[in-house]
């Protein structure tokens, strides 16, 4: 038995919930492998409450008791809707002494070349709550300037005046030598016991001032009511009788305790996508493909993701609230560790409308779960992607997790776009559908380009809500010859927190030329940060019943002296010498090369940043079903259609997705329907089963089904 598992006396069920704009996804996995799950509609007002509801529904369907859950994964899109909808802690920022400005001045570039009226990202702390405070390190961590610390009780009376609830410290080189934030934090706490505190030299110890800050002020924003809401549903989850370990999916995608997500609650703002992109991995691994394009469209967005020799993308930067939407450099910056992806409004709910020269667009605004797609009938009245998909019949209304309105549905694609555009609702419905399908194909093209690489034959997954029934038609585009639907489509995220390893990672910068590497300075640095990270993991473990060894990753994010950006580069595990100097050198010519087809000669390389990683081992494997290969695959009713192919209404068999063979194959068109999504199969795939239980969707090799 793996060492990361219970034994067969102590093993229990696990719960997975993830909290989306527009649905919350709640997945029971029982002991045996087995999942019970739901989908139910965000409550804005306390999203815990749906979580409730939610995990309520699944334990009765099992026969599971409180006592018999071992362990609840949680992900959530809170902290993020915080700071895009600006309903997070009034938040001041202390910060160095002339440099007030800093998150205001930005990086002064245009992100929109041609826009004179270009807005800007506005900071969430406004200037007259950027305060200074004297002080000064230089960039080695030794004091210019001591600490002033009657500067920051001169301010305790605007943090009473304006009402503070939470502050971000940030001073100048802090990431090298913190004594100073550390001492104003206890200064602030002492004085105002109840005030949240952040420090940059904790929430992003790296180089960078302005995306430094900009994440100290964004953790310090929502810190107050992720603790807030964590506290209220850990409460609520234990008056349940749910007292296991309660852990948080990470947009890295690790899992950390509750305790480090209260803290530093900016590491949770992509947390439910990065499970989707967690399963995709696994999926990737178990079918030995090596390149595959992740897509979990849900009810608000789509997320597309590039997953290579079996690992996903990383970064250390992501954007929030971007004023241009999906535009990058228009955002606010924050330094955490998240899974590389692009993110579009492609969603259910996204919003379909006439523009004034005619043309359908699709999106960013989105219906949400309040008040919904026109056919949830819980108010909405303009035409959504999800509205067009129930019109062109893609959506089997009785397997859908609630009753649909068919009309109403109609009705939005009627009055929002058909009579706008003088058009048949089946075409009105195929162009919001079209539109939708065309934005996620080129933005998976843009963002594939962007890492130099290409998207020729590679397999697609599709999960979440709404990606089955689009995923056909986004294949048709990309020219993928095969799509795989995992079990469990629908809440694919929620599965992917099931596989998560228990994982945290930690970030120093110190500077340093490689031709003169300092080891003794690396080793340091790396014993320094094991030692923070293994607090957390082992934590973690602990809590969840967990006893295994643990596995390290190291990273140093290197340049050619002069350049602006850096190149994640693996290093060996340590201790490091003098020899290693070439070692780190070759790391960094073989990867800079095979991005950019090239070296550079001459030129010096430098590490700017250095990360350790700390894990558990994977040992969650993706589970078999047990498929009848002797079962006969037959439809269940016949559903009508609008196929794109054709540009007609065509009657297609509905098959069930639980009552397909082993051995079932499927000539598309057809709908196959599950409980919480449905997968369209167009005319240009057919429909298969892997020993995974996956729908596989294979090209037909007909000239009709040439790539668009």
């Amino acid at each position: 038995m793996p060492a990361a598992t219970m034994s067969a006396e102590t093993r229990h069920a696990r719960l997975a919930v993830d909290i989306g704009g527009t649905f919350t996804d709640v997945v029971l996995e029982l002991p045996a492998g087995e999942r019970v799950t739901t989908k139910l509609l965000t409550t804005y007002d306390h999203p815990g409450r749906a979580v409730l509801e939610g995990i309520t529904t699944v334990m009765n369907r099992a026969g599971v008791a409180p006592s018999e859950v071992g362990l609840i994964i949680h992900g959530t899109t809170l902290a993020t809707n915080a700071l895009i909808e600006r309903r997070g802690a009034s938040t001041a920022l202390l910060t160095t002494e002339g440099h007030r400005d800093a998150l205001e001045m930005a990086h002064e570039d245009r992100f929109e070349q041609y826009d004179i009226n270009i807005e800007r990202p506005v900071p969430l702390v406004p200037r007259h709550l950027r305060l200074p405070v004297t002080e000064r390190m230089d960039r080695d961590g030794n004091v210019l300037v001591a600490l002033d610390e009657s500067t920051i009780r001169h301010h305790l009376s605007v943090l009473d005046d304006y009402g503070i609830q939470s502050v971000a410290v940030g001073y100048l080189h802090a990431f090298v030598n913190p004594v100073h934030e550390i001492r104003t934090r206890e200064i602030l706490a002492d004085a105002r016991p109840g005030l949240s505190i952040s420090l940059a030299s904790e929430v992003a110890p790296e180089i960078r001032e302005f995306e430094r800050l900009s994440t100290a002020c964004a953790n310090a924003y929502v810190r107050p009511l992720m603790e807030s809401y964590l506290a209220r549903l850990a409460g609520e989850l234990k008056a349940q009788g749910l007292l296991c370990p309660f852990l948080l999916m990470t947009s890295g995608g690790g899992l950390t305790t509750l305790d480090t997500a209260t803290r530093f609650p900016i590491r949770l703002v992509e947390s439910g996508p990065a499970g989707g992109a967690i399963l995709a991995q696994r999926i990737s691994e178990h079918l030995g493909l090596d390149r595959m394009l992740s897509f979990d469209m849900g009810g608000t967005t789509a997320k597309l993701c590039l997953i290579d020799d079996g690992k996903p993308l990383t970064s250390r930067s992501f954007e929030v609230d971007r004023v241009y939407r999906f535009k990058k450099g228009s955002g606010l910056p924050v330094r955490i560790p998240v899974i590389e992806m692009v993110e579009i409004g492609a969603g259910g709910g996204s919003i379909a409308r006439v523009d004034k020269l005619k043309r359908i667009q699709v999106g960013p605004e989105s219906a949400g779960s309040e008040p919904g797609p026109a056919a949830y009938d819980r108010g909405g009245s303009k035409p959504t992607v999800t509205d067009a998909d129930i019109a062109l019949g893609r959506v089997y209304p009785k397997k859908f997790a609630f009753p649909l309105n068919i009309d109403r549905a109609n009705q939005a694609i009627e009055e929002g776009v058909a009579l706008l555009l003088e058009s048949d609702i089946n075409l009105a419905a195929f162009s919001i559908s079209e539109v939708v399908d065309e934005n996620m194909a080129s933005a998976a093209r843009t963002h594939a380009a962007e890492f130099g690489m290409d998207l020729a034959e590679r397999e697609i997954v599709a999960f979440g809500g709404a990606a089955p029934l689009h995923a056909a038609r986004l294949g048709h585009k990309l020219g993928a010859t095969q799509i795989i639907i995992p079990p469990d489509a629908g809440v694919g995220s929620a599965v992917g927190f099931l596989l998560a390893p228990i994982s945290y990672e930690v970030v120093r910068s110190r500077q340093q030329v490689v031709a003169h590497l300092d080891h003794q300075l690396a080793n340091d640095l790396y014993t320094e940060m094991r030692s923070e990270a293994l607090a957390i993991v082992q934590e973690a473990s602990s809590s969840a019943g967990l006893n295994t060894d643990l596995v390290e990753a190291r990273q140093a994010y290197m340049r050619y002296v002069g350049q602006g950006h850096e190149l994640a580069i693996d290093l060996p595990a340590g201790p490091y010498t003098e020899s290693d100097r070439e070692r780190f050198t070759r790391a960094f010519e073989r990867t800079y090369a095979n991005l950019y087809g090239h070296r550079i000669e001459g030129v010096d390389i430098e590490v700017l940043s250095w990360t350790l990683t700390v894990s558990e081992p994977v040992t969650q494997k993706l589970q078999k079903p047990h498929l009848d290969p002797g079962a006969t695959s037959k439809p269940v009713a016949e559903y009508s259609v609008f196929d794109a192919e054709t540009a007609e209404r065509l009657n297609v068999p509905v098959y069930l997705r639980e009552q397909l063979a082993a051995n079932a194959n499927i000539n598309g068109p057809a709908l196959i329907t599950e409980d919480q999504t449905t997968t369209v199969v167009s005319s240009s795939y057919n429909a298969s089963i892997n020993n995974l239980g996956c729908i596989v969707l294979t090209r037909k090799k007909t000239p009709g089904a040439n790539s668009e």
